[in-house]
């Protein structure tokens, strides 16, 4: 068995390019492998007189390359602000007669994918790269733009995932591809919030949270993340059914040697064996998948090698064992843009040896061999996509799209050691007694505790901000062993919520939910509990009018650029007098401000009322954006946010004054 740590874009644990030579001193890894070059240039993958352009390729660093995500109208204002204030000012300046301006990634869709193709030492220290950059790290932070290998993107596009869809990721960590999904299972969010749900999986520990982070910015409730060995993934046994899902992403842990361009120590790391070593894993977790597929479903096949052992022989393993129970999908009319080759039915295999072996040497598995002349009419592994670095300046990628016939059922192949099936597991005895399994230390380390609706807390806040009857209010859960709201609630989607609810639970759970409320230390509102900006998204089509206000974007500029404002001092600007009047006439608390603003999506913000002043809720991140793409204003990363600059000013205030003003005020609080 191979390094079981492997995945897609990791296949190497170390990413430096550099390497102790002996002396004390550290010179650059060499992109040089004689093992690699004599393996790919005997399998003919490469055309010949295509070999040098292949290699250059492969010796030379990644360019940059980013996606614009969020909601339809969200994205396409971003990627606009984007073309208009920096494509178009770089568009004739060149380094070292290179052009520096961006250019979209030609097979990503409403060109919102982009690629930079100067170094990264450019874009960091060019002066004319400043304003650039400072837009690409604010966007970034506040999830505005994804950066993302192009090659990554792929998979995910040819999921065609929709709003409804019930989707497993098997192997998710880092999370890019992921968080890719995630985006587009809530694509028409504007319209209607998605139904369906991702539930991301990976074996390690450790790599499932950073699934967590990668995706926490997408604020989905829809969202699950489990650790479980994705080849024995278990079943979801939900209302007396087992979870069938729409869609699969089986992006297997793999050698990575389409890597090389970024993981400089393929180069001096690879060996024929690596793939060997991981080709039965690979076989058993795309089984695993075919086997959680829906009938009518589509289940892509990915990894990050060029090498024919990890991608068309386990395809064809696969089809050999499923039969016309499900078939390959020809994608050639999807991705326009996209440059690729078609998978091969014909290899070579070669031992850790270097040497080629037969069929039926023991020392390489059995399935690693080409299909027979009659699979290869079956099997129609030309549909599979192969990616190399020369053809579009990305990594090496490998991707296939599995479909399955409605009947699932006619054509399944088993042999005597393949796992059962569902439909032909036995079924326990009613007497038998079950042996329940303990959980693992670290798993549920916090319970999933959902909170009865006429929970005394969650009342108060379904009346106070208005929430109708049509909210789901039975999927409100805190996380705590008490059971009790207590600082945090937090919302998960119904279906997720299904999921959490079983009792006899199989999953090995990490996370789920996304905040919506949270107690406010300012005991003066009538309520204790404040919205979470995280689940307004969520929240906005239910809330009722009573806490809601609209304002002018002059007037958000000032609530963006001042904390805790005196509302006499707003009414004095003269901006927005509807806006001043109604703030004055509700009570103190959390209320929500929608902003509109012509041609363009319209902003919702939570804002906070106090006895004499206002507070628009917004993290400095965000604040910096927003001042950004919706009033020119910059920002540096240096900027402290306005409520840091808020206090620091009270100090400074307090400080000045004589100490019988400051008995005298601290009387009069």
């Amino acid at each position: 068995m191979g390094k079981r740590n492997f995945k897609t874009g990791k296949g190497f644990a170390k990413r430096d390019k550099k390497q102790p030579n002996g002396n004390g001193t550290w010179t650059d890894v060499q992109r040089e492998n004689e093992k690699w070059e004599k393996y790919y240039k005997a399998l003919g993958l490469i055309p010949e007189n295509e070999w040098d352009t292949f290699k250059e390729h492969c010796q030379r660093d990644l360019p940059l390359t980013f996606r614009v995500t969020g909601s339809r109208s969200h994205a396409l204002e971003v990627n606009q602000k984007f073309i208009d204030n920096h494509v178009a000012k770089l568009q004739d300046e060149e380094f070292e007669g290179q052009k520096l301006a961006p250019k979209n990634i030609e097979f990503y869709p409403a060109q919102l994918g982009w690629q930079l193709d100067v170094p990264k030492s450019v874009i960091r220290k060019n002066a004319q790269f400043a304003e650039t950059q400072r837009f690409l790290v604010l966007e970034t932070v506040v999830g505005n733009i994804s950066r993302q290998e192009a090659v990554s993107m792929i998979p995910p596009l040819l999921m065609d995932v929709q709003p409804h869809h019930a989707v497993l990721d098997m192997c998710a960590a880092p999370g890019s591809k992921t968080a890719q999904i995630v985006e587009s299972l809530h694509a028409n969010d504007e319209q209607e919030l998605a139904s369906g749900f991702v539930i991301a999986n990976d074996s390690d520990y450790k790599r499932s949270h950073m699934l967590v982070h990668q995706v926490k910015r997408l604020n989905s409730p829809n969202f699950l993340v489990v650790n479980h060995d994705a080849a024995m993934f278990p079943r979801i046994n939900l209302d007396g059914e087992i979870v069938k899902f729409d869609r699969i992403l089986c992006d297997v842990p793999c050698s990575g040697d389409g890597t090389m361009r970024k993981n400089v120590n393929v180069w001096k790391d690879f060996t024929v064996g690596n793939g060997l070593g991981l080709h039965s894993l690979q076989v058993n977790i795309l089984n695993r998948g075919l086997q959680l597929l829906k009938p009518g479903g589509r289940l892509v096949y990915s990894t990050c090698s060029m090498s024919p052992i990890e991608n068309e022989a386990v395809v064809a393993e696969a089809l050999r064992k499923w039969g016309s129970a499900v078939s390959l999908k020809d994608c050639s009319d999807e991705l326009p843009g996209l440059k690729r080759r078609s998978g091969v039915s014909s290899w070579e295999v070669y031992g850790k040896d270097m040497t080629v072996k037969e069929k039926g040497d023991e020392s390489v598995p059995s399935t690693a061999f080409p299909p027979s002349e009659e699979e290869v009419k079956l099997f129609n592994l030309d549909r599979c996509i192969r990616v190399y670095p020369h053809l579009q300046n990305t990594g090496g990628f490998f991707i296939t799209v599995f479909e399955k016939q409605p009947d699932t059922k006619k054509g399944l192949k088993r042999t005597s050691t393949e796992t059962e099936s569902e439909e032909k597991k036995p079924k326990v005895e009613e007497s038998a007694p079950v042996k329940k399994q303990k959980a693992p230390r670290t798993a549920n380390e916090e319970p999933f505790v959902f909170l009865d609706p006429s929970n005394d807390q969650l009342k108060q806040c379904w009346d106070f901000y208005g929430i109708n009857d049509k909210f789901p209010k039975d999927t409100a859960l805190v996380r705590n062993a008490m059971g009790e709201p207590c600082r945090l609630i937090y919302y998960a989607s119904p279906t997720i919520a299904k999921i959490l609810k079983i009792e006899e639970q199989k999953l090995k759970l990490v996370h789920a939910g996304i905040k919506m409320f949270t107690t406010q230390r300012n005991d003066s509102s009538n309520c204790p509990w404040r919205v979470q900006s995280e689940s307004l998204h969520t929240l906005k089509n239910y809330l009722g009018d009573s806490r809601h206000l609209s304002c002018n974007t002059e007037m958000l500029k000032i609530l963006l650029l001042e904390a805790f404002l005196k509302i006499d001092n707003l009414r004095e600007t003269g901006l927005d007098e509807e806006f001043c009047k109604k703030l004055e006439e509700i009570s103190e608390g959390c209320v929500f401000l929608t902003v509109k603003r012509e041609g363009h999506e319209d902003c919702l913000f939570p804002l906070w009322k106090g006895r004499a002043n206002v507070n628009l809720m917004v993290n400095k991140h965000d604040t910096q954006e927003l001042l950004m793409r919706l009033f020119d204003i910059a920002t540096s990363a240096k900027d402290e946010g306005k409520e840091k600059k808020h206090q620091k000013e009270m100090e400074s205030k307090r400080s000045s004054e004589q100490p019988e003003e400051k008995e005298a005020k601290e009387a009069e609080v």
